[in-house]
């Protein structure tokens, strides 16, 4: 048996680095060897154009399936084998119907056979499901596409915070990046032979859309600290307190510190608000900073860094959001 596992479907490409990973370590606990196929995502893009609003099991994963079946085939016949499968055989999501004809179609144009078990009759998801807590599996909550994805999360009325990624590649909460690294934790602790437990954990979590701090209809370089928000997304006023290193402003809650008292709470040294605006510290670290500011762990004012505090009037334009969400966290065993 050999794996090969080709999925240009998948977005973002962290998504996707996430899942090969995942299927790496199944294939080494199996003993199985593993083939990665390209991952030409602007081919697929074009394939589906035109049936972005297709529901799933629709047309447009009929379009998916057909190129993926096909690359599949192609590959499978050029090694000499007589026979290949799809673990999207296992998938609820996904009709059977579909797949079988997807794969028969391509079975036949390369001179092999499809194999397609129904996996799921006879309480087979269950049974799935419990296969997949037990070897700490990553369970994937989307199919992968990007499509299916928006179609998903506005059903469920979530963010769809897969999409999101800052310029300063910051590490989010229960980001795609955050799950890399949890997984990536939880192979060395095997390869080390050390004991673990994935749990989860309900917290509140933030995104930032987009923020901008104008004087005089000029923009001028402004950090978001995490967790800011504003009640709506335009403010307009004036500082007109300042109480140790904070400065107020005299409307929603708005609060401003240096970049010199930015770099003295965090260790850093950075020259220029636009530094830091593209390198900012891991999340964790600009947590730290905001705590030492408000020691209120409840408190979701916008905190701004700038270099100097603005004595005239501003504006803010910014938008971000604060909801419910679940993450996964790792315990290592002693």
């Amino acid at each position: 048996m050999v794996g090969y596992f080709y999925d240009p479907n998948i977005h973002p490409y962290s998504e996707y680095q996430l899942r090969l990973l995942d299927v790496k370590r199944s294939c080494k606990m199996l003993g199985i060897e593993l083939l990665e196929g390209d991952y030409d995502v602007e081919n697929w893009i074009n394939l589906v154009r035109g049936f972005e609003d297709e529901p799933e099991k629709g047309e447009r994963c009929a379009i998916c399936f057909d190129r993926r079946f096909e690359v599949t085939a192609q590959q499978a016949s050029k090694m000499g084998e007589k026979t290949f499968t799809s673990t999207l055989l296992t998938s609820p999501k996904k009709s059977l119907k579909q797949l079988q004809y997807a794969g028969d179609a391509l079975a036949k144009k390369f001179g092999i056979e499809f194999v397609a078990p129904d996996y799921r009759k006879a309480s087979g998801t269950q049974e799935q499901n419990i296969m997949a807590k037990e070897e700490a599996l990553y369970r994937q909550d989307y199919c992968g596409c990007l499509f299916a994805l928006n179609i998903q999360r506005d059903q469920q009325k979530k963010l769809a915070d897969e999409l999101f990624s800052p310029i300063s590649q910051q590490i989010q909460p229960e980001s795609i990046e955050a799950r890399i690294k949890l997984y990536q934790k939880r192979w060395e602790l095997e390869e080390a032979d050390k004991s673990y437990k994935i749990v989860k954990e309900r917290f509140l979590n933030w995104r930032q859309m987009y923020g901008e701090l104008r004087i005089k209809k000029k923009t001028v370089p402004a950090h978001f600290l995490p967790l800011s928000t504003i009640r709506n997304e335009y403010s307009r006023g004036k500082i007109d307190l300042q109480i140790g290193d904070l400065h107020y402003m005299n409307r929603d809650e708005i609060k401003f510190i240096t970049l010199t008292t930015y770099n003295s709470l965090s260790n850093k040294n950075y020259e220029n608000i636009t530094e830091l605006i593209y390198h900012s510290p891991a999340f964790e670290e600009e947590l730290k900073v905001r705590n030492q500011l408000i020691n209120n762990p409840y408190d979701l004012s916008s905190i701004l860094v700038v270099e100097e505090i603005p004595t005239q009037k501003l504006e803010i334009i910014y938008k971000s959001h604060i909801y419910e969400d679940v993450k996964e966290v790792l315990l290592e065993i002693s």
